[in-house]
């Protein structure tokens, strides 16, 4: 074989071989695509809205998180799958339930708070977007990992002067020098595992919001109840005071004080219906179902207050709150980011090799060309003193974070005490007392032992403590569920985007 087609066959190998590793570096990662959506969304193949992440059960997303209790590290910057997500229907069953919950001869449709919760979880857009955030930070990363690919040409030269041309085809490859693209991962997966805890956090804010919004309809349905009950007391009321008038032993006063009080029932009854609806309204946009109309809750407000360890609950909370993790996710995410920036400065290799003929001299050409930028100027000093700047600030928010979950913790300690004491005292002295009373002064009138007035207040005494009874219920069960909630609200907020694109990439590229 003549030297020079030996020339072009080496040369043939070489592109062909070259173009099948630029093939290879754009197949995206293999995962055991066949369980579900799950993979298909990790492969790019999925929609980011149809899953929902949780990262207390993520496993081998993240590596190097020392902060995590929840995630084990991996192998430095590697993300092996996405067990971790799961797909979520956005189908709603239809609710057959009508418009009021207390005035309607038609059974509506009960709603118990695992029901609502589970829908909640489903629909609710925020813990989408969180979601589909987390996909989006997964994205990039798998992207700043990626090689530059080659770049394969043909250059000719003395084309006009016959017999002299040149003829080279060359293929040029950039070598990223510094380990610079696994830096880059490293940083996106610290950014996957803040997202991660983002989704969680979202998740705890609304179940927070949904029991607190469930327990004030509950309590606005218990005041309906309440008041409807009472109602029939006054109606009674009225129906005595009226034949007490008939028989000649009654004051006209008399019946209208009764007929003012049953007034005033009513007036709180409808008070009660429209607190219940506004709280159903809440709750339901909460969820992400605004369209489902009001229907009957299943369920009843605590009557027990156990006493709380608050120390122990505040460690407990610092240990496990997602919000904190978080925090701590982003200052790993900044010091990974440190040692990316310090690697800028090592410049990129550029490696050409070109081979072809010379028909001047009827031989064959072999070239090759080595380059890369000295760095005497750029340094990437820079970027370098912002990334430190960002450590020092992500340092500092978890600091805060702690703080401010301390200062809610001792918000909450002092509502459910609060809360406690006036449920422990309605119901172990305060209500049976005055029940007692009412029976009594009911018997005194009726046997004409006691004034109207009296039973007026007894009565209005009866009433209104069986409200503040519910209201002290209420209290204690909101401070509780926040409490469960790692004292975090807020279920319709927007939630943190992820702060990189594939721009760490591009910086790697460029050995500039």
């Amino acid at each position: 074989m003549p030297k020079t087609r030996f020339q072009w066959t080496i040369l043939y190998l070489v592109i062909v071989i070259c173009s099948s590793g630029c093939t290879a570096s754009r197949t995206k990662p293999s995962l055991p695509l066949s369980q579900s959506d799950v993979d298909r969304a990790w492969a790019g193949e999925g929609d980011a809205k149809s899953v929902v992440l949780h990262p207390a059960e993520a496993k081998d997303v993240v590596a190097e998180m020392p902060y995590s209790p929840s995630v084990p590290p991996t192998s430095a910057g590697s993300v092996n799958d996405a067990r971790d997500i799961q797909p979520v229907s956005h189908e709603l069953e239809d609710a057959n339930v009508s418009s009021t919950p207390s005035d309607s001869n038609v059974d509506l449709q009960k709603w118990s708070l695992s029901e609502i919760e589970s829908l909640a979880l489903q629909q609710n857009p925020a813990v989408l977007q969180a979601s589909a955030s987390a996909h989006k930070a997964m994205g990039y990363r798998g992207q700043v990992g990626l090689r530059p690919n080659p770049v394969v040409g043909y250059q000719a030269s003395q084309l006009a002067d016959r017999g002299t041309d040149q003829h080279v085809a060359f293929i040029e490859q950039d070598i990223v020098l510094g380990d610079k693209l696994r830096k880059n991962q490293r940083v996106l997966s610290q950014e996957i595992q803040s997202q991660l805890w983002e989704v969680e956090t979202q998740r705890f804010r609304v179940l927070t919001d949904i029991r607190q919004r469930f327990y004030e309809a509950l309590a606005a349905q218990r005041r309906m109840e309440l008041a409807a009950e009472f109602e029939d007391v006054a109606n009674t009321g009225v129906s005595f005071a009226e034949a007490r008038v008939n028989a000649k032993e009654g004051t006209r006063p008399e019946v209208l004080q009764a007929e003012i009080q049953l007034k005033q029932i009513q007036l709180q009854r409808r008070q009660a219906s429209a607190a219940f609806t506004g709280a159903w309204k809440q709750l339901m946009a909460t969820a992400g179902m605004p369209e489902v109309q009001p229907g009957t809750l299943d369920g009843s407000l605590t009557h027990v207050a156990e006493a709380k360890d608050w120390t122990a609950i505040k460690t407990q909370i610092l240990t496990s709150s997602p919000e904190l993790q978080g925090a701590r996710a982003r200052l790993a995410r900044a010091r990974a980011n440190v040692d990316r920036q310090q690697a800028q400065a090592i410049p990129n290799l550029s490696l050409l090799v070109g081979a072809g003929r010379d028909n001047g001299t009827g031989s064959g050409m072999i070239n090759t060309q080595v380059g890369l930028p000295l760095p005497i100027h750029n340094k990437n000093q820079g970027n370098i003193a912002a990334a430190h700047a960002e450590f020092c600030r992500a340092s500092q928010d978890v600091r805060r974070t702690e703080l401010s979950i301390e200062a809610r913790i001792a918000e909450v300690s002092r509502d459910y005490d609060s809360a406690a004491a006036a449920v422990d005292q309605y119901s172990r002295e305060i209500l049976p007392r005055s029940q007692e009373t009412l029976d009594l002064a009911e018997q005194a009138y009726k046997s004409g032992e006691f004034d109207f007035l009296q039973v007026l207040i007894a009565r209005k005494t009866f009433f209104e403590t069986n409200l503040e009874y519910v209201n002290a219920q209420l209290s204690l069960a909101k401070a509780l569920v926040l409490v469960e909630g790692q004292v975090l609200i807020g279920g319709l907020d927007t939630t943190r985007d992820t702060e990189f694109d594939s721009g760490l990439r591009d910086q790697s590229l460029n050995g500039q």
